[in-house]
Order: structure tokens, then C-alpha cells, then sequence
């Protein structure tokens, strides 16, 4: 029995004097930020109201001030005319007569813009820049006019314009400089400007050309090459969506040559990483002991496997580190090497700006909890049992993980691993643990692994794993995070690739969490142009967090008032409507010539398909699905035949679908179903009976619970521990997104309409034809083909109204009846008749 240290200690050691530690954890305390952000901004208002009534009562409280001592303060304060009293009189007499003059105005603003940021986590403006911008007109301005004011007979009355500090430099200038003083100012001016501006490029320099006897460079040479004989630039015709892009031959060398640059320095960044990275990775901690333990009775020493954990950052990112964290999650090859024509997505919501980290908690950086005693307490419990059953073991290591720690055994020679893992009860009741886990053997190594849980545990949030380079560096489609591995590495996978995911697991096991984490590492890593949500939440609670995004990443029916559907019959339509949207994207990817969304999506964005005929850029779209158990009771087949759809068809058009279920059977996870899920994610489930169906393996039955899951994709069973992340954050980050500038409405799916909404040809009224009836018939007329799909495409319309407008057409006679999946028979052959059928049928109205 181990034995309480804690108790066994002596007086004097309790008794020993104990430096007091200083904490600094206050800095980062969030009351602390707002009270100074506040006092910021009453700071600028104080100061404003301070100098602008100097304008009119400052002559008047020059003398005040000079005789506060022999007045006194009360005295004194209540003679001040300014209109804070005595302390406005005393703040702009030094900032604006002794220090800068009217060019401390700036000041206020700039207080403003800081105390803003800190309480309401907004810029205004780019805090760093305004800061350079304040200090130099404050010295450049009062220069300027501290200038203009040496020979002037009104310095006395109008000098407190420039300020003290701004007449004592102009007049030091102007002893050694004369009327120079002005130029030297227009010049400080000037690279200011080109500094702050980055100017690089003088607008109607390039035109002027040189005798070629002159000595310039190859490389200007090149640059002017841009310049024909005539003196004419040579422009370059683009055809783009809807209009013409000029492109001047000399823009396009320069731009080239600066993309050539930007991918230059960032191969070395990534090379310097990746370099300091390697080296991370070999400063591993081991304890090795020469293997001469060959005999049952000898026990082999532990060798531990301690692999370097990502380290997040301990401190609290700062302010202005957002910049750089969303510039590290934008940065991808496409916005590298394209160019100013092709063709940008996110311009419709050019100021959104990502969630940055400091929305998610800040949870004390924990290392691992497992002693050493520990580890050979477990080491010694596992060889003896071992040896009771005459095993004998080779070698035996460790590797840590922040739930469990994986114990990996070598056998004697001649040592059937069946009978290893037929001792996984006998381990679990020498150690006294939960949860036992026997690999066996390890996949690519020849080794048998042990699980064995922590006694102490460690939470992975977060933070911790978003935060990381892995993360932010990611260059996946849809990236997602979920959380570390048995080695402490923090887990990183790409959704588009798995394609689909199926979740499972007992009530109060993770399942909800797993699925905010997989949401919130989308959000934070892709732009609401690319990325589009289907939620679907039976429980009508789990998901109700992520409505605030509903003008940024949800998509919803037409029709429907709510973006996160609960209702049975709304989740059968929009699955319906996701197989029509599956088959109109087929349908644009057949005409564009591309295999997958990827490739669409490149070629349009390079535009190199017209927009004019139906082509836009796509979204991928994720189906969230928190409980499939209650739709398959529910609705069955109706549910079951989109999903399997979807499943099977939908990953080439960037359609991935992520169902989650607390009861894995096999009624509810059909065969069609699990098929074309090839990733399963299981938290801890109930009997090994879910453990098979889930994951076609025993396992998840072991789990210790708490976020404890298995993910297996193809062959290989991964063990994770998810990372938490609380409701508060999720609704932090929502919020983060919400306030900002988003689309007018939610992603529109196509309408899809049931058997209750069909209508036979015999009711329409012609009378009361729609208001494109004319359109869509010279539509169907031109192209000769009676298809709805062809009148939603051109006309942009929603499947109801063009069903409607084909259901006319049949009654006009214009095209012929439904003959299932083939297009209608167009009846009109050219348009000199339909001109007449549309004049008898407007007449008769």
C-alpha cells in the first residue's frame, strides 16, 4: 500500500520558512483590461474637453497656474476658467502651450482607439500604425508651425500653436539650417509617407524611356521592355465574368517578380520551421538500460518513451498577435501565387475577420501527472502477472499520453500473443484500474501494447491544441482538430479526405463536445464564402449556440424561418434538398470538365468558367447530424435514402456529412449507412456488441470515458483524448462572428417539395400565369428541352416556382407530360410560333 507522504512529514519540515512567491496572474486578470480600457476612454474625452476649451480660456489661466503655490489649490481651482477646473487648466496648459500645441489634439483619438480595442476586443483603426502616426505630427506639426512662428509679430498671442517643444527644435533648426528648415521638413514628410504607405511605385515614371546608350542594368532593361516602338503600353484582353481586365504587360513582370519574392521568403520560413521542428523532435527522454532480463524470474527495466508535448503558448496571446494568427490561418497557396484579376470569394465579406484565441479560456498549463513510482509500480504489477502465467517478457517501455499510458512489451520467443490477450482481466485486477486495453500486436511495430489508465488525468482544452503550429500551419481543406494522442501529439485531420464521419457513444461520454470542437476548428480556420453548415439537432438543444452564425455559415430552405432544423418532415426535405443541390453541382462540374470541387473551384476562381452560364463558386457544405437514432425511429427510409445518397455520391462536390448517434445498432447504423462511412469515432460505449458495430473492433467498451474516444479510419485505431471546450466559448466565438458584417441571409438550398405539394396539370390557371411564364418559355423553345433543372439554372429560381412554370407550360401547350426521368417533349418547334401562342394566350387574359 502506498504511503501517504503528505502525513509522514516532520514539524520542522511544516515549521520551514517558505519565501513568499509573487504572482503577476492579475496582469491577466479581464476586470483589470476593462478598467484600464475605460479609463482610456474617459482619458480622451477629459483631454479633448480639456484642450478645446483652452482655445478659449487659456490666456486667462496662464496666470493661475504660475501662482498655484501662493494661491493655493482650492483657491486656485475656483478662479480656473477652464471648464474641468483647475487640473484641465494645468493638462492642456503643458501639452498644448509647453509641449506640442494644437497638435495635441491627436492625442485624445489615440487614447480613444486604445481604451476601444481593450474593452470591446475591436479596432478601429490599427492601433500600431495610429501610434507612429500620432508621434510624428505631434513633433511635425508643432515644428512646422513653431517655424512659421519665429518672425512672427503675433508669436506672443498665437505661439502656444506650435508649443514649447515645437518653437525650442524649429528655432535649434533653423540656426543651422535658415529657410533649409522647410525643406528638410517636406522631406520628412515624404519618406514618411512612403514608409507608412509602402509606396514602391511612381505612377508615370514607367512610360519615360531612355537612350539605349545610357547605362541601365539588364534588369530595368527588362522592366521597360513593357513599352513597344510606338510608345504605346501593350495591354492584354481577359474575359471574366462580366466585365474586361486590362493588364499592362510592365504590372504583371512587377507583380510576378513580388509574388516571386513572397514565395521565396516563405520557403525559407517553412525550411527554418520544419529545421527547428527535427530538432524538437529528437530531444527525447529516455532511461535506457541494457535488455539482459532473459529469464522469467528477471524483470526487465523500464525504458520510458517521454515524447515532447506541443507546447501552447502559457501566456495569454496578445492584442495585437490576432494580426499575425489570422494571417497564419489565411496563409494558403492560392492566395500566394494569385494574382489581382483572378477572382476572390471573400470580397463580399472583405472585413471579416477570424476568431482570434483569446475568446477561449485560459486553462493552467499542467504537465503530466504520472510519477515515476507510478510507472514502476505498473511496470512491476504487469511483468508479475505476466510471470505468474510463465510469460516472459524482453523488454518492456513507456510513453505517457495525457489519459493513458501505453506500456509496450517484447515476449520471450515462442509466446502465442493470444495468450497475452486473453490476460486483459487478470492485468486490469493487479493494477486496480479501468479500463485495460490490450494491442495486440501494434501496427507496424513488433511489440504488444497495454493501456493503462492515469491515475491523474490531464484536460486537453482548447486552446492548447488550436493555438498550435500543426493547426494554423494546416494546409487541409477542411481541417479539423480533435484533440491529442496517447504520445501527446495534438491530432490534426482533414474532413474532405475522410470524407464522411460517423460518431458514437453513450450518453455524458464527449459525443457533443467532439462535435463543437469539430465545428469551432472550422470556423476558426475557414472563411464563411467557403464553408456552409447544415445542422440538424432532434434534441433541439445541443446546437442551438451556432444560430448566431446563421448569416455566415448555416444554410437552410428557402421556406424555413429557422436555420438549425429540429422538426422530423424539415430534416427529410433538406436531406432531399442537399441530393438535389449533389446533382445541379454533377451537373456544373460535367459542363466545367473537373472531377472534383477543388478543381471547379480553381478554374473559377482563375476565371476560366463564365458565370453567365450557371457557374459560380461553390461552398463546401458539412451535414451535422447530433442524433440519427430519433430520425431513423422517426422517419426510417426517408432519413435513411438521402443519407445513404449523400454517402455515396456527395464527397467528390465538397457535400461531407458528420452523424452522431448514442446507440450504435445495427438498426439504426444500417449496413447501406455504414458502408460509405469509412471513418467511425467512438466515445465510450455500453457493450463490445456497439463496440463492433461502431468500429468493426472491440474497445471502445474500455474506455475510461470523459472525452476518451477511438477513431478509426481504414485499418489503423487511433486513441484520442478530445479536446474540451465549453459551452461559454462556443458561445464567445459565436458571438465574435455574429457581430460582424455578414451576408443578408443564410446559404438557400433548393427547394424540394413532397408528394403533399404536388399538383395535377388539370387545376393550373392560365389566367393566373406567372410573371416569367414569357421567359421560360422562349427558355424552353430555344433550347428544346422541357427540364425544370434548366429553368432554376438560368432563371434562378427556386424548385417550387419552377415547377409551377413548367406545370403552365404543359397547359399551354408548350411541352408535353412528365415521362419520369426523361426531359419533356418540347411540343413548339420555333420561337415565330411561340410569339403567337404567347400573343393568343395574352389576349385571352
Amino acid at each position: 500500500m502506498a504511503k501517504n507522504t503528505f502525513k509522514n512529514q516532520t514539524k520542522e519540515e511544516k515549521k520551514a520558512f517558505k519565501l513568499p512567491t509573487i504572482s503577476i496572474g492579475f496582469l491577466k486578470d479581464r476586470r483589470l483590461h476593462l478598467s484600464l480600457g475605460f479609463l482610456a476612454l474617459i482619458s480622451s474625452l477629459f483631454l479633448f474637453t480639456a484642450f478645446f476649451s483652452y482655445l478659449f480660456t487659456g490666456k486667462a489661466d496662464q496666470s493661475i497656474i504660475g501662482n498655484v503655490i501662493d494661491t493655493g489649490v482650492k483657491a486656485s481651482g475656483v478662479e480656473a476658467e477652464n471648464w474641468l477646473g483647475l487640473f484641465g487648466a494645468y493638462a492642456s496648459h503643458y501639452f498644448i502651450y509647453q509641449y506640442f500645441g494644437i497638435a495635441s489634439f491627436l492625442i485624445p483619438p489615440f487614447l480613444f482607439l486604445i481604451g476601444y480595442k481593450i474593452v470591446f476586443r475591436r479596432e478601429i483603426l490599427p492601433i500600431s500604425k495610429s501610434f507612429y502616426v500620432v508621434v510624428f505630427f505631434l513633433l511635425w506639426v508643432s515644428i512646422l508651425i513653431g517655424y512659421f512662428m519665429i518672425n512672427s509679430e503675433s508669436i506672443y498671442e498665437w505661439g502656444f500653436l506650435g508649443g514649447g517643444t515645437g518653437f525650442e527644435l524649429a528655432a535649434l533648426l533653423d540656426s543651422m539650417m535658415g529657410w533649409g528648415t522647410l525643406l528638410f521638413l517636406i522631406f520628412t514628410f515624404v519618406v514618411f509617407a512612403i514608409y507608412f504607405l509602402n509606396i514602391t511605385h511612381m505612377t508615370g515614371l514607367s512610360s519615360i524611356s531612355f537612350p539605349k546608350d545610357h547605362s541601365i542594368d539588364e534588369n530595368s532593361e527588362n522592366s521597360l521592355e513593357s513599352v513597344d516602338q510606338d510608345g504605346e503600353e501593350e495591354y492584354e484582353e481577359y474575359e471574366g465574368d462580366d466585365d474586361m481586365v486590362l493588364v499592362t504587360k510592365e504590372a504583371e513582370d512587377d507583380d510576378s517578380a513580388a509574388i516571386a519574392a513572397v514565395v521565396a521568403s516563405i520557403k525559407e520560413e517553412v525550411a527554418e520551421e520544419e529545421a527547428l521542428l527535427n530538432k524538437e523532435t529528437k530531444d527525447i527522454w529516455e532511461l535506457n538500460v541494457p535488455k539482459t532480463a532473459k529469464k522469467p524470474e528477471e524483470k526487465p527495466e523500464l525504458v520510458l518513451d517521454v515524447k515532447p508535448k506541443e507546447i501552447a503558448p502559457k501566456e495569454e496571446i496578445e492584442e495585437d498577435d490576432d494580426i499575425a494568427f489570422e494571417a497564419e490561418i489565411n496563409k494558403t497557396p492560392d492566395k500566394v501565387v494569385g494574382t489581382l484579376e483572378n477572382y476572390d470569394p471573400t470580397l463580399d465579406l472583405s472585413n471579416y475577420k477570424y476568431p482570434t484565441p483569446e475568446l477561449l479560456n485560459d486553462y493552467p498549463n499542467k504537465e503530466v501527472q504520472v510519477t515515476k513510482e507510478e510507472l514502476e509500480q505498473n511496470k512491476d504489477k504487469i511483468v508479475e502477472t505476466l510471470i505468474n502465467f510463465k510469460i516472459g517478457i524482453s523488454s518492456i517501455k513507456a510513453t505517457i499520453g495525457p489519459t493513458v499510458t501505453l506500456y509496450e512489451i517484447i515476449p520471450d520467443a515462442g509466446v502465442k500473443i493470444s495468450k497475452i490477450k486473453n490476460l486483459e482481466d487478470d492485468i486490469a485486477l493487479s493494477l486496480a484500474a479501468l479500463g485495460i486495453r490490450i494491442i495486440a500486436p501494434i501496427p507496424g511495430k513488433g511489440t504488444i501494447g497495454i493501456e493503462v489508465p492515469n491515475k491523474n488525468r490531464e484536460m486537453v482544452d482548447v486552446k492548447s491544441v488550436l493555438c498550435t503550429e500543426k493547426f494554423m500551419k494546416s494546409r487541409a481543406e477542411l481541417p479539423i482538430v480533435l484533440g491529442k494522442t496517447i504520445s501527446n501529439e495534438v491530432f490534426v485531420t482533414d474532413l474532405a479526405k475522410m470524407p464522411h464521419l460517423l460518431m458514437a457513444g453513450a450518453t455524458g461520454q464527449g459525443k457533443s463536445v467532439g462535435l463543437n470542437i469539430l465545428l469551432t476548428s472550422l470556423v476558426y480556420k475557414k472563411h464563411p464564402s467557403q464553408l456552409k453548415f447544415v445542422l440538424v439537432d432532434p434534441k433541439k438543444v445541443e446546437l442551438t449556440l451556432f444560430n448566431k452564425i446563421e448569416r455566415h455559415f448555416l444554410a437552410k430552405l428557402p421556406d424555413s424561418e429557422e436555420a438549425i432544423i429540429t422538426d422530423t418532415k424539415k430534416v427529410i426535405h433538406t436531406l432531399n434538398s442537399l441530393c438535389i443541390e449533389m446533382d445541379n453541382r454533377y451537373d456544373l462540374l460535367k459542363d466545367a470538365g473537373c472531377r472534383n470541387l477543388k478543381e471547379y473551384n480553381h478554374k473559377f476562381v482563375e476565371r476560366r468558367l463564365n458565370p453567365k452560364k450557371g457557374h459560380r463558386f461553390l461552398p463546401y457544405i458539412v451535414l451535422v447530424i447530433d442524433e440519427l437514432a430519433d430520425l431513423m425511429m422517426t422517419a426510417g427510409k426517408e432519413v435513411e435514402t438521402p443519407i445513404a445518397r449523400l454517402a455515396q455520391l456527395a464527397r467528390a462536390i465538397g457535400i461531407h456529412l458528420v452523424v452522431a448517434t448514442q446507440r450504435p445498432s445495427v438498426n439504426v447504423i444500417t449496413g447501406i449507412i455504414k458502408a460509405n462511412f469509412p471513418a467511425r469515432l467512438s466515445f465510450k460505449v455500453t457493450s463490445k456488441i456497439d463496440s463492433r458495430t461502431i468500429l468493426d473492433a472491440g474497445g471502445a467498451d474500455q474506455l475510461i470515458g470523459m472525452g476518451d474516444m477511438l477513431l478509426s479510419m481504414g485499418s489503423e485505431i487511433i486513441r484520442l483524448q478530445c479536446g474540451f471546450v465549453d459551452t461559454p466559448e462556443v458561445e464567445r466565438v459565436c458571438e465574435f462572428i455574429g457581430s460582424q458584417q455578414g451576408y443578408p441571409s443564410a446559404y438557400l438550398l433548393p427547394e424540394f417539395v413532397g408528394e403533399e405539394g404536388e399538383s395535377s396539370v388539370g387545376e393550373v390557371d392560365l389566367k393566373d400565369r406567372d410573371q416569367l411564364f414569357d421567359d421560360a418559355a422562349r427558355l424552353i423553345v430555344m433550347h428544346q428541352q422541357g427540364s425544370t433543372s434548366l429553368i432554376q439554372r438560368k432563371l434562378k429560381l427556386g424548385y417550387n416556382r419552377a415547377g409551377r412554370l413548367i406545370d403552365q407550360l404543359e397547359a399551354a401547350g408548350i411541352v408535353g407530360p412528365f415521362e419520369g426521368s426523361k426531359a419533356r417533349e418540347v411540343l413548339v418547334s420555333d420561337e415565330y410560333s411561340l410569339e403567337q401562342l404567347l400573343n393568343n394566350l395574352n389576349g385571352q387574359s
